[in-house]
C-alpha cells in the first residue's frame, strides 16, 4: 500500500502562483508512475502531470504546458507541482496519484493509490 497526501492548496489570485506536495509513504518503490490530476466543480477527472520515473518522460497537459513542473525530492519522499500563471480555470481540486503504469484510458488512469485531494481555487 501507498499512502499519499496533498497539501499547499489555497485561494490565489490570477497570475499567481502556488506550489504542491503530494508526500508519499508505504510501498513506494512499487511507484514507477506518479501524477497530479485535477477536477474542476461539474466535470471529469484530467490529467494535469504524469512521469514515469523509470523512463523519465513526462506527459503535460496542454493547457498546463509552461505554466506548470512536476519534481520531487527522494530524500522526503515528495512530489511537488509548482504551479504558475496560474488562470480561473485552473480551479479544481488537485489529487496526486501513483502506481505501476499509467494508462489514459483506463478507470483512474489505471493508478491504484489515489490521495484525498487539495483545493486550488484561482479568482478573476
Amino acid at each position: 500500500q501507498v499512502q499519499l497526501v496533498e497539501s499547499g492548496g489555497g485561494l490565489v489570485q490570477a497570475g499567481g502562483s502556488l506550489r504542491l506536495s503530494c508526500a508519499a509513504s508505504g510501498r513506494t518503490f512499487s511507484s514507477n508512475v506518479m501524477g497530479w490530476f485535477r477536477q474542476a466543480p461539474g466535470k471529469d477527472h484530467e490529467v494535469v502531470v504524469a512521469i514515469s520515473w523509470s523512463g523519465g518522460s513526462t506527459l503535460y497537459a496542454d493547457s498546463v504546458k509552461g505554466r506548470f513542473t512536476i519534481s520531487r525530492d527522494n530524500a522526503k519522499n515528495t512530489v511537488y507541482l509548482q504551479m504558475n500563471s496560474l488562470k480561473p480555470e485552473d480551479t479544481a481540486v488537485y489529487y496526486c496519484a501513483s502506481g505501476a503504469r499509467y494508462a489514459s484510458s483506463s478507470p483512474r488512469y489505471g493508478l491504484d493509490y489515489w490521495g484525498k485531494g487539495t483545493l486550488v481555487t484561482v479568482s478573476s
